[in-house]
């Protein structure tokens, strides 16, 4: 045999070898497999209902007071007293929204039943993107309340808002608060 083919050969063979390996495992006897450890048992205790609370309600933050110096620089006039009602026309964003919640909350569309029956309380931050018409355009979630269904609650809330006041801005940070008194 030429000195050149026995490496060749020697490489052929021991690559035969190495493939075969695998399929040589499957000819030695099996070895048992390791016990897992035993695990505790689970343990489960029942507890009863909670109470709901009879009067559910939502608190937005109150608007920012005006600067003092802003203040004193404008004359005070007294203006004679509308004749629109109050309670349809609001002056701020904020307020709009405090308005159009509790009209949710009147028609029993703001505070889920199955939160109040469960006593669940948080607050969600929202973030809220208008369009220039004052449409909400989009909502998500960016502080959790802790709950699944306070946080879906508040984004439908958000979600059901009406057309806000030219005020209001594009974006905001808009807290949803659920409280049960």
């Amino acid at each position: 045999m030429p000195r050149t083919l026995r490496p060749l050969l020697a490489a052929i063979g021991f690559s035969l070898l190495l493939h075969a390996l695998p399929f040589a495992s499957a000819l030695l006897p099996p070895t048992k497999p390791a016990k897992p450890p035993a695990s505790q048992p689970l343990q489960a205790t029942l507890s009863p209902r909670p109470q709901a609370a009879p009067n559910p309600t939502f608190i937005l933050p109150e608007p920012e007071p005006e600067p003092p110096h802003e203040a004193a620089a404008r004359p005070v006039e007294k203006k004679p007293a509308p004749a629109v009602d109050r309670k349809k026309t609001a002056k701020t964003w904020t307020q709009a929204i405090r308005e159009q919640f509790s009209e949710q909350q009147r028609q029993g569309l703001f505070y889920p039943e199955e939160a109040i029956r469960q006593g669940l309380q948080g607050e969600a931050l929202v973030l809220l993107i208008l369009d220039e018409g004052g449409q909400v355009v989009a909502a998500r979630i960016e502080e959790s309340s802790g709950h699944v269904l306070l946080d879906d609650a508040a984004l439908k809330a958000v979600r059901r808002l009406r057309t806000l006041p030219s005020d209001a801005p594009a974006e905001s940070l808009l807290p949803v608060r659920f409280r049960l008194r």
